[in-house]
């Protein structure tokens, strides 16, 4: 297929461009590199090409796509499985390779190394690859996950695979300067602005993931400390150290070890991530994770080689690289920065251990996980001084000096602690982190009115401050009950009158809402259903306010559903009283290997005869059907099967829809104060970050130099 061709041309095309970079022939290089770039693309626009055009006789496109699957759903389902997200991931990554080459800032070195790395990614698309064939003739696909069908699935991933993409080229930075020389620090200021880069797209990618959850799953929260979760944070987390390690070392030659450090851990860590995620190791403890696949053990090989490679340069060049101290003394802003940075070490290794343990209970024994509670009892005592210490760092000038203190900040500090208490906050960890968090903010904004901290840098830590104040106030002062709503009998909940309004069905058949009228304001909390009537996917009620969410998820019991077998020519009794008699059964053929079936059927309580015909919309892969109403709307029936022979015929008998709009349906009822500070706080971090790199910085001392601008 020409998808595969296109792979094995973006291979063959970086591993020319790496060969002809060692040689010293450049403009053979950036040719070979240019077309490894427009065959990646050319791939990902193949694989776009057969979803759009619904052909089915991809593999691939049968399992993540449909005919009627929607636009924006189809344009989504290029990344839905990992074969596609990896040629995803593989488009950007090259894509990225052809801005290195044009911008000309990188070595040979770190082109060779960069063109190698789009080899191997190439290689793990070719293991999973998206063109493979189907087994047989098809003319429909299965469709997507209805829980993936929103609009935040067209973004979340591209985001995500941006970061881990991006974070490749500090990586190749950093070995581009020990093989270099080691002594020449000129490779901070691109290496900064590539990391700042990299952590915002991926930042945004994790943002955007917890907001999707909190919007659509329906559970209440927006972390769950999900192992696939965690395996993105992990690499983010380092990145942040390596940007902080970066803004030391530009003072500091001696920290420059620690640079290489971070930047060969926050890709090989993408890697590890991409292992835990793909390899099936997660699969009984992760909604997130893919089926286990060969594949796994090719990306713990490729993750082994990036990891030893890194490290290996770093152990043969260490004796060349910069010596001295790392920071003059206590009281600067090297040793804070370089403190704080430690304390997201210790809280990488804790989420390190606790997104692992699968896989390490596994190699001893029986797999298991940690519970959440895990992650919060460890890193929480951890977060407080790391704030502080956010906080007082940005007001110590580098080298030595008085630290600013100015009244106002620490006036203000004091109602984050007021807030964490009017909530309900009343641990000492809770009110003092609340209290460091409000200390960071002001801090940041003083120390750019002082010129300590540059804009990006200052947004930033507004963000990074008031996200850690609106952990503890949607967290530790959030509410929840389960309360049974009864329709138009209002109740009130956390100072709210909710009235359950009953269900509404769409025209379509393919969703149903729960309308909830909250302070006299109208809500809906939205179900997609599946092809035979059941839930498939929740979207719950949020009436949002500045000061906080009230949250509310339905748990809907399912209506009664009875089940009767019919014999054709014969009359049965069903539970309800009514009479039902199989009369005949009809198939059409529909087009595109879809056969609709149709049974004729006789229902009557003795007075009233109905003439009832349910269908089955049968394909290759099974059957789909609807239920209609009877007897004037009083009761519904569903076609769920016809026997080999056609002589038994299987129906499932329904309440109305005006009896299951009816129903009394139990819901979660939550209160999220803050959460909107949450929101605000990602969008801050993600623009500080995107802020910082436009800056132009120039070099200094340390190990190049550059005016402390971040």
């Amino acid at each position: 297929m020409i998808g595969t061709v296109l792979l094995v041309s973006t291979l063959l095309f970086a591993l020319a461009a790496a060969f002809c970079d060692t040689q010293g022939k450049t403009r053979q290089a950036a040719v070979a590199a240019y077309l490894a770039g427009i065959a990646a693309i050319g791939a990902a626009a193949t694989l776009f090409v057969a979803i759009l055009g619904d052909d089915f006789s991809v593999a691939y496109v049968i399992s993540y796509s449909s005919i009627d699957l929607p636009l924006l759903y189809k344009f989504s389902a290029f990344w839905a499985g990992q074969q596609g997200s990896f040629l995803l991931w593989l488009a950007i990554h090259a894509c990225v390779g052809i801005l290195l080459v044009r911008s000309g800032r990188m070595t040979a070195a770190g082109r060779s190394i960069y063109h190698l790395l789009t080899a191997m990614l190439t290689v793990l698309v070719l293991i999973k690859s998206p063109f493979v064939p189907a087994d047989m003739i098809v003319f429909d696909g299965h469709g997507m996950n209805p829980l993936l069908q929103d609009p935040w699935m067209a973004v979340h991933p591209p985001i995500i695979f941006a970061g881990y993409a991006l974070l490749a080229v500090p990586f190749v930075y950093s070995i581009e300067s020990m093989i270099k020389n080691p002594m020449d620090g000129d490779f901070l200021i691109p290496l900064r602005r590539w990391t700042l880069i990299a952590w915002a797209f991926l930042g945004a990618g994790i943002f955007i993931g917890g907001y999707w959850a909190y919007k659509v799953l329906g559970w209440g929260g927006y972390w769950g400390w999900d192992p696939v979760e965690n395996s993105s944070l992990v690499p983010w987390l380092l990145a942040c150290v390596l940007l902080h390690l970066i803004s030391v070392a530009r003072e500091r030659c001696g920290a420059l070890y620690l640079v290489h450090l971070a930047a060969i851990f926050s890709y090989a860590f993408v890697l590890y991530g991409t292992f835990l995620t793909r390899s099936g190791i997660l699969g009984d403890f992760s909604v997130h994770s893919f089926a286990g696949s060969e594949i796994g053990l090719y990306i713990a090989l490729a993750n082994a080689v990036v990891l030893l490679f890194g490290l290996g340069i770093l152990t043969v060049r260490i004796e060349r690289l910069p010596k001295g101290a790392v920071y003059e003394q206590h009281r600067s802003r090297d040793f804070f920065v370089l403190l704080g940075m430690l304390l997201i070490v210790f809280i990488v290794a804790i989420v390190f251990f606790g997104m692992s343990m699968p896989l390490i209970s596994g190699l001893l024994g029986e797999s298991a996980a940690v519970d959440t509670s895990y992650y919060v009892r460890t890193s929480l005592p951890i977060a407080v001084p790391l704030v502080l210490l956010m906080a007082l760092g940005v007001l110590l000038p580098y080298g030595s000096g008085r630290i600013a203190r100015p009244v106002w900040i620490f006036v203000i500090s004091v109602g984050g602690g007021i807030l964490a208490g009017l909530v309900g906050a009343t641990d000492i960890l809770s009110v003092l982190l609340s209290t460091f968090a409000l200390l960071a903010v002001a801090a940041a904004i003083e120390a750019f009115r002082r010129q300590q901290i540059g804009l990006g840098g200052m947004v930033a830590h507004v963000g990074a401050g008031l996200a850690f104040l609106a952990f503890i106030l949607s967290g530790t002062g959030s509410q929840t009950t389960t309360v049974i709503l009864i329709p138009d009998e209002p109740q009130e909940v956390y100072g709210h009158t909710i009235i359950y309004r009953g269900q509404m069905f769409a025209e379509s058949g393919n969703e149903k809402s729960y309308r909830y009228e909250v302070d006299g304001v109208l809500y809906e909390a939205v179900t997609k259903l599946r092809a035979n009537g059941e839930d498939a996917a929740r979207k719950p009620a949020i009436a949002r306010s500045i000061v906080g969410d009230l949250y509310i998820a339905p748990s809907p019991t399912s209506a009664e559903r009875d089940e009767l077998i019919l014999h054709r020519g014969k009359t049965i009794m069903g539970i309800n009283d009514y009479a039902y008699r199989y009369e005949s059964i009809a198939f059409e053929q529909q087009g595109g290997g879809k056969t609709l079936v149709t049974a004729q059927i006789a229902l009557t309580d003795g007075e009233e005869v109905d003439d009832a015909a349910p269908t089955i919309l049968a394909t290759e892969t099974g059957g789909t059907s609807q239920p209609i109403e009877v007897m004037n709307g009083k009761f519904r029936i569903r076609l769920t099967g016809v026997s080999a022979d056609e002589r038994d015929i299987r129906i499932e008998i329904l309440p109305s829809v005006a009896e299951e709009a009816a129903l009394p349906v139990p819901a979660s009822v939550s209160t999220k104060p803050g959460i909107s500070i949450l929101w605000l706080a990602c969008v801050l971090v993600t623009v500080g970050g995107l802020l910082a790199a436009t800056q132009v910085v120039s070099p200094v001392k340390g190990g190049g130099s550059e005016k402390r601008s971040e």
